[in-house]
């Protein structure tokens, strides 16, 4: 026999399942969802609406019996015109009551507010978007750093969230309040909080002709098991590759330059390098080398000669790197060598100081990846 459990009552065997059932329903949250949209410049999709002074990502709210992905595909079709079925979760938030601004006849409980994966859409279905007659006014690409001024704190801290944890490919990320409960190395450092730089430049294969002035040669540096590496700002986590520009004592060998400039922003030291081709500045005749090479040494971080800076270092997959630059659409040819993993892991921090003994490989390969360097038997 049960009985009825008096208020504050912990649930147990002496109550009711009526009682059990009031008790979960006032704990009841409501159930949102929402779709990160990219194009082929790593932007992501906004929505201007006539009722908000900010803009939101496309998603609304979960119906009764309905499943979050079901409301995804039934939001975009309703905000956009578009059908799509989007399974993959990015991030599921849980949103305290006391967070938002929502009116007090809301009687908002919280929320728990799940983020899919809307994946990176080309011109010919970014000209598919049909918005409906009202509510709607606008959609817009934007770059990630302007999704703070754009949408609200919460929405703009989740959508940044869940822009990172496709970056970071390590599966669905959970929040509290837009932010991770167990934040990875982009989260932390802040990553694409700051614009990135915009090199949407021509590019050539092959070395750069005679009369182009080389300003600036970068690296893709290759560790064994394909990753590469890539330095972060650390006041701006602005994302860069290993290099920089010529000076007198390189003796206007672009090799020699990255070569020292790996080793001052990276501590690290490379063989084999392989130029993959240029792109050029139209405006100014400027010319930027990139190579490939083979990393065999990344010792202690030491601070940048030129700039004072002790970059944070992270190893990714070309695939992650590139959604860290603004380098125009990504093409194999932008990227590096050919050949992109089937899988990702999150981007790792190199080890304080590693030697391996096979720095000719410089092959993209579908390995999972990891803190550290494989050991080589």
């Amino acid at each position: 026999m049960t009985t009825t459990s008096v208020p504050g009552e912990l649930p147990g065997s002496t109550m009711t399942d009526e009682a059990y059932g009031a008790l979960r329903a006032s704990a009841a949250l409501w159930v949102g969802t929402s779709v990160l949209i990219t194009n082929q410049f790593g932007q992501v999709l906004v929505q201007h609406v006539d009722y908000l002074d900010t803009c939101l990502l496309p998603g609304g709210a979960v119906d009764q019996g309905e499943s979050p992905a079901h409301a995804a595909a039934r939001e975009l079709g309703e905000e956009l015109g578009i059908t799509a079925a989007p399974n993959q979760g990015l991030a599921v938030d849980w949103v305290a009551a006391g967070s938002t601004s929502a009116p007090a006849a809301m009687r908002f409980p919280g929320e728990l507010l799940h983020v899919f994966d809307g994946g990176v859409w080309d011109d010919d279905r970014i000209g598919e978007i049909r918005l409906p007659p009202s509510e709607f006014t606008a959609v817009e690409f934007v770059e990630p750093a302007r999704l703070p001024e754009l949408l609200s704190p919460a929405d703009a801290r989740r959508a940044l969230s869940a822009l990172r944890a496709r970056i970071n490919s390590a599966g669905t990320t959970l929040l509290e309040n837009g932010q991770p409960i167990a934040p990875g190395v982009l989260d932390r450092l802040g990553v694409l909080r700051t614009a990135r730089p915009a090199y949407r430049y021509p590019w050539h294969p092959g070395p750069a002709p005679h009369d182009l002035t080389v300003t600036q040669v970068w690296g893709w540096l290759f560790t064994p098991d394909g990753r590469v590496l890539v330095l972060l700002e650390p006041d701006t986590a602005v994302a860069i590759l290993p290099g920089g520009t010529p000076e007198e004592q390189d003796h206007d060998d672009p090799v020699a330059t990255l070569r020292r400039e790996t080793e001052e922003e990276a501590g690290a030291r490379i063989i084999n390098p392989l130029v993959l081709g240029h792109v050029t500045d139209p405006a100014a005749q400027r010319g930027y080398l990139r190579y490939a090479a083979a990393l065999t040494e990344i010792g202690p971080a030491q601070p940048d000669p030129a700039t004072g800076h002790t970059y944070t270092r992270i190893l990714a997959t070309p695939e992650q790197a590139a959604e860290l630059f603004d380098w125009g659409p990504a093409t194999a040819t932008r990227r590096g060598p050919p050949g992109p993993p089937t899988t990702r892991s999150p981007p790792g921090h190199p080890p304080a100081r590693h030697r391996t003994h096979r720095p000719h490989c410089l092959v993209v390969r579908p390995l999972p990846l990891s803190p550290t360097f494989p050991r080589n038997p």
